[in-house]
């Protein structure tokens, strides 16, 4: 009878019935967007390392925002998109505030604060919205694919098939190196499941694949219980509240707060556009379901990964994963925040996982997103352009935002110089100007 009952108040509470899914589906999306996210817990520690934050603390500060940001995406907005520090975003972060310009960590934790304050401003105000809206349908499929592309080519080098070359940047890695080797097994087995329909496949291929390589020897087995579970829990003490406010303001990092803000804007934005239609949340009249709610959890995020000690925290892309295991509403977040807390305890065996287990996935992924490309107008050169470039800029620049600059300024400039300017609305000039000072900034 209790069972009954929670299941009866998930379904009021998620709507799970009229999205079409059922409380096994949430959960088992949850479980595979956990998977193929884990591997932040470990990557944006090393990155604010390098930055000066100390680890532990990092560790700790990635693992509770990406928690209490992801279960308030679930329950506030009914998404099933989880929340983390975003990639790219801690690089620059890391790299370019505190490595180039010298900055105290500190510092830099109060210029994101200081981006979350303007995120949640532009929120209330519906400027965030009115620009998503102002996004011509063209260029919002464009965008669903851009990130196709983007996430395939991040599993593509995560499973060791293309690998950098000095002379043509990219070429074909081994396929006979036994991680690739593992990825490949992962693929074709995931491909298959997904195939003949299996439920909760990418999970499957995960898990089968993380087992062949314990059998095989390719990842170590737990023998011990340290190796299963922390006796010691992770804590942000060394970074909590260590925001330095005062100092970012006194600094005139303007172009900072400017770039961290740009750039989060677009890239939650493509993210959330990509992912929403994905998990058919967008009204056939274009209007997507609870937007205003999504942006104001990723705009409060942002202030408290300051406060929790972290870089920028974003919609994360490897949400498509649940989202093509099944996931259509807040359930499946609210399991990958339950994982995260759960990860504090069982942080050494989730590390077991190898990254090229977690690929194959985002391949998949990728070439689900990539069947929306027959949408786009390549008939009209002012329409195909645009698109073109925003779809292709995502993966070769390692960057949703980058693609979204060269769309929306090319798509501008095109339209006016073919003598259709009416096409191009205030708000699209506007942002186009936005980038275009965001890209010169960046030169």
């Amino acid at each position: 009878m209790q069972v009954q009952a929670s299941q009866s108040f998930l379904e009021r509470f998620f709507k799970l019935s009229e999205k079409g899914t059922t409380v096994r589906t949430e959960v088992i999306a949850g479980f595979t967007t956990f998977i193929a996210l884990a591997y932040i817990m470990f990557v944006n520690p090393n990155i604010l390392a390098d930055a000066g934050v100390p680890k532990e603390a990092a560790v700790a500060s990635t693992i509770w925002i990406a928690a209490l940001s992801t279960l308030m995406m679930g329950v506030f907005a009914n998404y099933p998109v989880a929340l983390a520090p975003g990639m790219g975003l801690n690089a620059f972060f890391a790299y370019y505030v505190c490595g180039v310009l010298g900055l105290h960590w500190t510092v830099a934790l109060g210029a994101v604060f200081f981006s979350g304050l303007l995120f949640l401003i532009l929120t209330i105000s519906h400027v965030r919205q009115a620009i998503i809206n102002a996004v011509p349908q063209n260029l919002r499929v464009a965008i669903g694919v851009g990130i196709g592309l983007f996430i395939a080519f991040v599993g593509l080098k995560g499973t060791g098939l293309i690998v950098s070359d000095p002379a043509t940047f990219i070429t074909l890695g081994s396929v006979l190196k036994p991680e690739t080797a593992m990825s490949l097994f992962g693929l074709v087995l995931t491909g298959a499941l997904m195939a003949r329909e299996v439920q909760g496949a990418i999970l499957i291929g995960i898990v089968a694949t993380t087992i062949l390589s314990m059998v095989l020897g390719y990842t170590p087995v737990p023998h011990a219980f340290s190796d299963v579970i922390s006796t010691s829990l992770p804590h942000m003490g060394e970074t909590f509240g260590k925001l330095d406010i005062v100092g970012a303001w006194n600094y005139g990092i303007l172009s900072i707060i400017f770039t961290f803000t740009v750039v989060e804007l677009f890239d939650n934005m493509g993210t959330l556009i990509g992912l929403t239609a994905k998990a058919k949340l967008v009204k056939k009249d274009g209007e997507i379901e609870n937007l205003d709610k999504a942006l104001n959890t990723d705009a409060v995020g942002t202030i408290f990964s300051a406060i929790f000690g972290t870089s920028t925290v974003t919609s994360y892309i490897e949400s498509a994963a649940g989202i093509a295991a099944g996931g259509k509403t807040g359930l499946t977040a609210v399991t990958v925040a339950v994982l995260f807390l759960v990860s504090l305890l069982f942080a050494p065996l989730i590390g077991l996982v190898p990254g090229y287990a977690t690929a194959p996935p985002l391949i998949l992924v990728g070439a689900l997103m990539m069947s929306e490309v027959g949408k786009v107008n390549f008939a009209d050169f002012t329409d195909g352009l645009p698109a073109f470039l925003t779809i292709i800029m995502m993966p070769l620049t390692s960057s949703i935002a980058n693609g979204f600059a060269f769309g929306f300024i090319s798509f501008a400039f095109m339209k006016t110089l073919a003598s259709k300017p009416k096409e191009v609305s205030p708000i699209m000039w506007l942002v186009s100007i936005a980038f275009m000072i965001n890209l010169f900034m960046r030169a």
